[in-house]
């Protein structure tokens, strides 16, 4: 789940850097209190462009690893903030990923991404009225700071290449404090649509349109970023250890008879005023909705009599190759045959490559924050996410369409807890007219599985995972009645 944190917070961010005309501005980033790493953005004026470069750098454990990421952002425009080019790198755990993008007088976008070590150009449109730092900084200021100013503005995110709707509203003025002091500021309050998950950001600016306080909710944490001096944000970090938070202590021992036939897990959430819990419904998993209440029902297909009702068939992009399952790749199509073995049909031929990954993967390394699948096919460790897009991607090269799940699975015993729930990823795939999940990295899927997000095997689908992911409870869990 790192890269996927980690996405989630640069493109929160994006939304918040606006810099002062010819200045660097510092931030120090917190994580429930705990200082995880700094920001820093810069703007100046070339002629008639203006360049904004915003560089962050973050430290975070998982299981007592520390794990360090960091993104530099360029983007150019005209003073008008008309996009020209922009240029992010990202790097978690030394695999670094680059988007580069030229927005071409026709309208057009040239990006290359190069993930896995392999570069790709795409001519893509460039979304209508999408803009980058400088062209949200204007916006900003065309709108002014009238309490209960209301406009929308589209941030395109140059990390995904995808364009988000922020949602701004004007507030008060506000005394806040700051490390370096107290200050005079407008809040903001913000709807950025992620991923289909909306985030909610407060923000505090001053004057010129600076941000100086910034809270973004993140896995049931507040992450605070505050305006301060170079050595006040450039201080060691306190990293916490997102694995122990997102742990979910489950009411029973589960067996294994529990979860090869089925459940229902009663659950709420653990506030009142957050967003929605989000859950994916799947061939394996219902969600049902009653006075407030949530029950997922899930079970193995044929593990019960009667099976949740279908899901829609796959699509074209089920099958195709992209960024993160790189499928058409000679290593990647070698080693799908090499696991695949004599298997004649797709769902053998799934159980086949199912235990090749597993065996494959021979170092189960957490500190590898998220590789692709061709990544892996070179240098096999990793976690679970590691496991599940190459399953994918061994699917698809044999023409099997599949996709990549994550979510929560059941544990008897880890990281020093008994009886808990751990953030997991699988992959599944469409086999005899169902979506059937297949477990690489555990010994196959079972009913202990929450199944939060379901996507192409990159890490933006997790998003919604993300606002539930620390926010859940389960309250109760029975056998699954016909």
């Amino acid at each position: 789940m790192l890269r996927p944190i980690f996405a989630l917070l640069a493109l929160s961010l994006a939304t918040l850097a606006h810099a002062k005309p010819l200045d660097d501005v510092w931030m120090s980033v917190l994580l429930d209190g705990h200082k995880i790493g700094h920001m820093q953005t810069t703007r100046s004026t070339q002629g008639e462009r203006v360049v904004t470069t915003q560089s962050m750098q973050i430290e975070i454990e998982r299981s007592g690893l520390k794990i360090g990421m960091s993104t530099r952002e360029i983007d150019e425009e005209t003073i008008a903030g008309k996009p020209l080019r922009f240029e992010v790198r990202s790097k978690i755990s030394g695999i670094e990923n680059v988007q580069r993008g030229i927005v071409r007088t026709d309208g057009k976008l040239e990006a290359t991404s190069e993930i896995g070590g392999v570069a790709q150009t795409r001519i893509l449109d460039w979304p209508q009225g999408a803009l980058l730092a400088e062209g949200l900084r204007l916006a900003e200021k065309s709108h002014g700071l009238t309490p209960g100013t209301r406009f929308k503005s589209i941030a395109f995110q140059a990390e995904n290449l995808e364009a988000v709707e922020v949602d701004t509203h004007v507030g008060a003025q506000e005394n806040v404090v700051l490390p370096d002091g107290r200050s005079t500021l407008t809040r903001l309050e913000q709807i950025v649509e992620l991923g289909g998950a909306p985030t909610k950001t407060v923000s505090w600016i001053d004057s010129t349109f600076s941000t100086r306080k910034a809270l973004i909710p993140m896995l049931g944490y507040e992450l605070t970023m505050l305006a301060c001096s170079k050595a006040c944000a450039t201080a060691p970090n306190q990293a916490p250890d997102l694995l122990l938070h997102t742990m979910l202590p489950a009411p029973r021992t589960l067996s294994e008879q529990d979860r090869r036939k089925g459940l229902a897990f009663a659950v709420s959430a653990t506030d009142s005023n957050g967003e929605p819990l989000t859950f994916a419904t799947t061939d394996e998993q219902q969600v049902l909705t009653r006075n407030n209440r949530i029950e997922l029902r899930i079970a193995p297909l044929g593990a019960t009599a009667t099976s949740p009702a279908r899901t829609p068939p796959p699509t074209a992009v089920d099958t195709q190759a992209n960024d993160w399952l790189q499928s058409t790749a000679p290593e990647v199509v070698r080693l799908a045959h090499e696991g695949a073995g004599k298997a004649d049909t797709p769902a053998t031929k799934m159980r086949n490559l199912e235990d090749f990954v597993r065996a494959f993967i021979r170092n189960k390394d957490l500190s590898v924050g998220y590789a692709s699948a061709l990544e892996v096919a070179k240098n096999p460790e990793g976690d679970c996410t590691e496991h599940a897009v190459l399953l994918a991607a061994l699917g698809r090269a044999l023409g099997i369409p599949t996709r990549v799940v994550d979510g929560l699975v059941y544990i008897e015993h880890y990281a020093g807890k008994t009886n808990v729930f751990v953030p997991h990823a699988w992959a599944q795939a469409y086999v005899d007219g169902r979506w059937r999940s297949y477990d690489a990295a555990l010994h196959g899927f079972d009913a202990g599985h929450i199944a939060l997000s379901v996507g192409q095997g990159d890490p933006w689908h997790f998003y919604a995972g993300l606002n539930t992911l620390g926010r859940l409870r389960v309250d109760s869990i029975e056998p699954l009645s016909p």
